[in-house]
C-alpha cells in the first residue's frame, strides 16, 4: 500500500460520497421532482475513484450516461451536481444538462455523454491537445461494455495508437449493455484482449477492488505521461440498480443484486483491507467519514430543492457556442 492515511481517507470519502449520492437519488427520484432519465453508478465506485485518484484538474476525462461517479471522483462540486440534476439555474450547467450531461471544464470533466461510445473520440482529441502542449497531462475515456462494440470507439483506439496519444481507455464491464448480457454481445468474450489487438497494453482488473484499479491506472498513467501512448483497462464490476431508474431488471436473476451487494461491495472490501493491513484507517475514522458524507448529501438535496429554476429568458441561450 503506497498511499498515505490522508489519501486513503480521501479515497474512501470519494467512494462513500458517490454511493450515498446515488442511493439518495434513488429515493428522491420516486418523488417526481427530478426531470429526465437517471442512470445510477452504485456498485462501480472503485473504478471511478481508482482511475481519478492520481489525476489533476489539468487531466481530462470523458464520461458516459452513467456519469455521476466520474464527476465526483474528478472533484466536481456535489451541491452543484445535485442542483444540476434537479434542473436548477445554479447547477453546474445552469440546469440545462441534467443527469446525463453534467460537465465541469475547470475540473477537466468534459461531460457525461448520452451517446454510447461518444466519449473515446472526445478523449483522444483532448489527449492530442495534451500532447501538443507538452506538459505531461493525459486524458481518460470511460465507457461501458456496451460501448466497446461501437465503430467510433474502434477508430478512436486505432488513432490513439497511431499518434501515441496519452489516453487511457477504461471499460467498466458491469455485465450488461442496457439489458443485453456481455457474454452474448461481445463476440471475443474479452474486451481487454480485443483492445490489445489495436497495439496497446491492456489489462483486466477486479473493479470492486480500489487497489487493483489504482495499481493498473498507475501503470497506464506512467506510460501515458512518459510519451508511451495509450493503454486499456477493463474493470469487471456490477451495478446495484437497473440500467435506468424504473428498469424492472427482468433480465437479472432473482437474487443476483443481493448476492453482489454482499460479495462485490467496494466499500466493504476497502474497510476489510484497512483492518487486514493493521488499521491505516480505523473503523472509527471510517465511521466519522460516513457521518460527514451523509450530512453533505442532506445539505446538497436541501439546497437543490430550494434553488431557483432557470428563467424562461434562458431558454435559447447556451444552445450553440459562439467563437
Amino acid at each position: 500500500m503506497t498511499l498515505s492515511p490522508e489519501r486513503l481517507a480521501q479515497v474512501y470519502r470519494s467512494m462513500k460520497l458517490i454511493r450515498e449520492f446515488e442511493e439518495r437519488l434513488h429515493t428522491e427520484i420516486a418523488t417526481g421532482e427530478i426531470p429526465g432519465f437517471t442512470h445510477l453508478y452504485s456498485g462501480q465506485e472503485a473504478v471511478a475513484v481508482g482511475v481519478c485518484e492520481a489525476l489533476s484538474d489539468a487531466d481530462y476525462i470523458a464520461s458516459t450516461h452513467r456519469g455521476h461517479g466520474h464527476c465526483i471522483a474528478k472533484g466536481c462540486d456535489v451541491t452543484g451536481m445535485m442542483k444540476e440534476i434537479y434542473g436548477r439555474a445554479d447547477g453546474l450547467c445552469k440546469g440545462k444538462g441534467g443527469s446525463m450531461h453534467i460537465a465541469d471544464f475547470g475540473k477537466g470533466m468534459l461531460g457525461a455523454n448520452a451517446i454510447v461510445g461518444g466519449g473515446p473520440p472526445l478523449a483522444v482529441g483532448a489527449a492530442i491537445a495534451c500532447q501538443l502542449r507538452g506538459a505531461g497531462n493525459v486524458s481518460v475515456a470511460f465507457g461501458g461494455d456496451g460501448s466497446c462494440n461501437q465503430g467510433t470507439v474502434f477508430e478512436a483506439m486505432n488513432l490513439a495508437v497511431v499518434l501515441k496519444a496519452p489516453v487511457i481507455f477504461v471499460f467498466e464491464n458491469n455485465g450488461y449493455s442496457e439489458h443485453t448480457g456481455v457474454d452474448y454481445a461481445v463476440g471475443s468474450k474479452d474486451i481487454a484482449a480485443r483492445s490489445a489487438g489495436f497495439g496497446m497494453p491492456a489489462e483486466k482488473v477486479d473493479g470492486s477492488d480500489f487497489f487493483a484499479v489504482h495499481a493498473a491506472m498507475q501503470r497506464a498513467l506512467q506510460r501515458a505521461r512518459a510519451g508511451g501512448g495509450p493503454s486499456t483497462i477493463e474493470a469487471l464490476t456490477t451495478r446495484f440498480f437497473g440500467h435506468f431508474e424504473g428498469d424492472p431488471q427482468r433480465y437479472r436473476a432473482k437474487d443476483e443484486v443481493a448476492q453482489q451487494r454482499r460479495s462485490m461491495d467496494c466499500l466493504a472490501r476497502f474497510r476489510a483491507r484497512m483492518e487486514a493491513d493493521g488499521g491505516p484507517l480505523t473503523a472509527a475514522q471510517l465511521d466519522a467519514i460516513d457521518a460527514e458524507v451523509m450530512a453533505e448529501i442532506d445539505a446538497a438535496v436541501k439546497a437543490a430543492k430550494a434553488a431557483p429554476l432557470p428563467p424562461e429568458s434562458e431558454l435559447t441561450t447556451d444552445v450553440y457556442i459562439n467563437y
